[in-house]
């Protein structure tokens, strides 16, 4: 996907902060906890309870440069998003609210979220973070880290990483989550191997619910492939996310797809772990999802100049994507701070098989496809016609989007 920039001189945002400091606006005008500050003149910034203390020496900067608070509120992750869309048209709320690309569409629609500008920065980041920040060619995301999947191997049973899918069956066992839903998810990399992403990019590089490539021939000739697995037992549904690990830890399965959240259980089990590229059933690149984590501001903001330098100019800084490196393990979307986490091989392999991962999908229609999407793939894993089970998916979700 291509991205479109957009650009704002860094030095014009901070001297309007110092205006700002002076007027000391914002949207939190409430008392209770809905605002999240008692002070009406304090950036208030809602973000993971767990990541409080990572930004606290970024708040503590700012203010001492802009004179500006910034108040951060530890929020439950599973509340975040709800409460954000229901708070800000009420003028409470956040000025700056922590949480996932795929919110975007959500967000977007609501009219509760306003345009960041990156300005020069914006190549600073991964390209991939870029793209999940972007949504109808509008950058509304500070990206902080990247989270994608990738091959875990036992390299104590297999010493060598595999050339293919069908060399790394031969080399070992694989184990991938499905369950009795199907994991389209995990199985994605798979379907891009045969060129069918979900969907296809308008001109300014967004997602395009109007092309739905699932129907394409590649499709179809995924629907096969995952047909032809499920008959060697390559796939099974009834290995669910537990059992795919229990048969990593204990030396069972040499291959395990899975993500970062999982290797510090192998590594803890004494695992000799490598994390390898996922290897093509075609030949073709292997794209899996990337999950991109970041920052959002309010379209409600009375502190939109305010909340744009703070997230460019201290979140988007090397030091500080470190910190919240260390309080996730997840990788820094800035590529600086990256290169920097990728001292450690485990996280320069999931570097590495990130860049060629594409976002999951942020557009609304994206919905309607994980509503049939895993239970499509689990019938034909289970024996159903790959066809006709793979037509209706696409029928389904057709008939959904529209």
């Amino acid at each position: 996907m291509k991205v479109n920039k957009r650009g704002i001189v860094a030095a014009g945002a901070i001297a309007i902060v110092s205006t700002l400091t002076l007027a000391g606006c914002s949207t939190g005008t409430s008392n209770d906890d809905t605002s999240g500050s008692d002070d009406s003149s304090a950036l208030v910034v809602w973000v993971d309870a767990e990541r409080v203390d990572a930004l606290q020496g970024a708040a503590d900067a700012y203010e001492e440069k802009t004179g500006v608070k910034v108040q951060l509120t530890g929020k439950s992750v599973d509340d975040m998003k709800d409460d954000f869309i229901q708070q800000v048209p009420t003028g409470k709320g956040p000025d700056i609210v922590m949480g996932a690309h795929d919110w975007l569409g959500e967000l977007s629609t609501n009219g509760v979220v306003a345009p960041i500008e990156l300005g020069d920065s914006s190549e600073d980041y991964l390209p991939v973070a870029l793209q999940a920040a972007t949504y109808d060619g509008t950058v509304y995301m500070l990206p902080y880290a990247v989270e994608n999947i990738a091959v875990l191997r036992n390299a104590d049973l297999v010493p060598a990483p595999a050339t293919s899918f069908d060399d790394m069956i031969s080399k070992g066992k694989f184990v991938v989550e499905q369950g009795t839903e199907g994991n389209p998810y995990h199985l994605y990399p798979f379907q891009t191997a045969f060129g069918a992403p979900v969907f296809g990019s308008d001109d300014t590089g967004s997602y395009d619910s109007t092309d739905l490539q699932l129907g394409s021939e590649g499709g179809f000739a995924f629907a096969d492939w995952l047909g032809a697995q499920g008959a060697a037992g390559v796939l099974n549904t009834d290995v669910d996310g537990e059992i795919a690990k229990q048969q990593f830890l204990d030396g069972t399965a040499a291959f395990w797809l899975t993500g970062p959240w999982n290797v510090g259980a192998a590594t803890d089990a004494g695992i000799n772990v490598a994390i390898d590229p996922i290897p093509s059933p075609t030949g073709e690149t292997a794209s899996p999802f990337a999950g991109v984590k970041g920052f959002f501001v309010s379209a409600e903001s009375k502190n939109k100049v305010a909340a744009n330098d703070f997230l460019v100019n201290y979140i988007g800084t090397e030091d500080v994507q470190l910190e919240l490196f260390k309080a996730g393990n997840v990788l820094p979307a800035l590529t600086a701070a990256a290169d920097t986490a990728a001292a450690d091989p485990i996280i320069a392999g999931f570097q590495a098989v990130g860049a060629d991962a594409v976002p999951m999908p942020a557009i609304p229609a994206m919905g309607a496809v994980w509503q049939y999407w895993g239970v499509a793939e689990a019938a034909i894993i289970n024996g159903e016609d790959p066809a006709t089970t793979w037509q209706k998916l696409v029928d389904d979700v057709t008939a959904a989007i529209k």
